[in-house]
């Protein structure tokens, strides 16, 4: 199902021709619903019944598969792009908080502001008003949740690293990855593949070598940090990789079957509010004791820039793969990071540093020995042909109806 259709409910995708229809009346009599369906024009139900996901999968075989097609390098560079938006946005944290300004829950807030504006409003033009009432009756509650566990994710993480050591909170952000394995496996009847689960240890072995490094170092020292503090600041890590973990896979879960634009503007929506609420409540010290000026304001800006890219990004990646892969592609942040602090903060790369990239970029490639030219597009929890799921960009359904395309 893709959208809300006038008085009837739902219409599926493939009955689109070139614009939405209406109720069956509406049909009838040539009338046209008041927004468009979601995410795709121009298909019809005879073009939707030509190929078959098994038809699409047997397009090319071997264990290698997916690595002969498009979808897997986009994939690939779509992780190193979330990546890297990642490292940018705690460069300027830490940019900020170089000036005296550390307000973690306001600085999230113009991100979800911005996703609103951008988002709500196209989606305001695409449903018309009241449709978008009756998305906030029926299906709110899925977002307001989504959007709770996505803002505490954040404000657990920045308070982890107001207590704890470095070492530390990256330790415990690979709950994460188990929290999205588990809950798929369980929830979403995920099943994971031999070499997917090499894969995934792969990568967590190529950070335990930056772990490592960092260690050796001296860059994770805890000097300073009383015992109280780190034990509070591993709890605050835990909930936060834990709300990182569900919100993850609950996104992946709503944007296989919902249109991108509606997902990430409900999203910004109640995230605004949530974010809001929080920020009033504990930011309001920190607030009032900021440094404002150029500077700052500049980073807030880059920092809110980048974070909305991120999240205008990630769904589609949860499309296009998963959440646990989602989660593994940032695992070379730490990477980038240093690479970027080589520039801005004058940090020098230790050897070990390459190594571990190349190792967790490996286990990147393992993790898709074995998947088929969809790869992990197709979603167990939508049907043999993904007929529950949204023809989206970056959805398997949309490569049924539409051939070998993305977008």
């Amino acid at each position: 199902m893709d959208g809300y259709d006038g008085k009837s409910g739902v219409i599926p995708t493939e009955h689109c021709v070139a614009t939405p229809t209406g109720n069956e009346s509406d049909k009838s009599s040539g009338a046209a619903s008041t927004h468009a369906a979601p995410e795709v024009t121009g298909i019809n139900q005879d073009t939707a019944a030509v190929t078959t996901v098994e038809e699409v999968q047997a397009s090319k075989k071997g264990w290698f598969a997916y690595f002969k097609t498009r979808d897997f390098y986009i994939v690939l560079v779509l992780g190193q792009i979330l990546a890297l938006c990642i490292t940018s946005t705690n460069t300027f944290s830490s940019l900020l908080v170089e000036q005296g300004t550390s307000i973690p829950a306001f600085q999230t807030f113009f991100n979800y502001v911005l996703l609103n504006i951008i988002y709500t409003s196209f989606t305001l033009y695409r449903y018309g008003f009241r449709r978008w009432c009756r998305l906030l009756l029926k299906d709110g509650w899925k977002y307001i949740i989504l959007s709770f566990l996505d803002v505490e994710g954040n404000y657990f993480f920045v308070l982890a690293y107001r207590y704890t050591t470095i070492l530390s909170a990256q330790l415990i952000n690979f709950f994460a990855i188990v929290i999205v394995v588990i809950i798929s496996f369980i929830f979403l009847r995920v099943r994971y593949h031999i070499t997917q689960i090499i894969g995934i240890l792969i990568c967590i072995g190529g950070v335990g070598i930056l772990i490592g490094s960092d260690h050796i170092t001296g860059a994770t020292s805890s000097d300073g940090i009383s015992k109280g503090n780190q034990v509070k600041g591993d709890l605050f890590a835990l909930v936060g990789a834990t709300c990182y973990g569900v919100s993850n896979v609950v996104e992946e879960f709503l944007v296989s079957k919902r249109p991108l634009y509606e997902v990430v503007g409900q999203l910004g929506f109640w995230g605004m509010i949530w974010n809001g609420a929080q920020a009033g409540i504990f930011d309001k010290n920190q607030f009032r004791t900021a440094t404002w000026n150029s500077k700052v304001g500049g980073y807030l800006t880059g920092y809110t820039l980048i974070l909305s890219l991120f999240y205008s990004l990630a769904p589609i990646m949860f499309r296009l793969s998963s959440a646990a892969f989602f989660n593994i592609s940032l695992l070379t942040g730490n990477f980038w990071g240093v690479c970027i602090g080589v520039k801005v903060f004058h940090l020098s790369i230790h050897w070990m540093y390459p190594i571990a990239f190349v190792c967790i970029v490996g286990g990147l490639l393992v993790y898709f020995v074995g998947k088929k030219v969809l790869g992990e597009a197709t979603k167990p929890w939508l049907g043999q042909n993904q007929e529950q799921g949204v023809a989206g960009v970056g959805t398997a359904r949309r490569r049924v109806v539409r051939g070998d395309t993305v977008v």
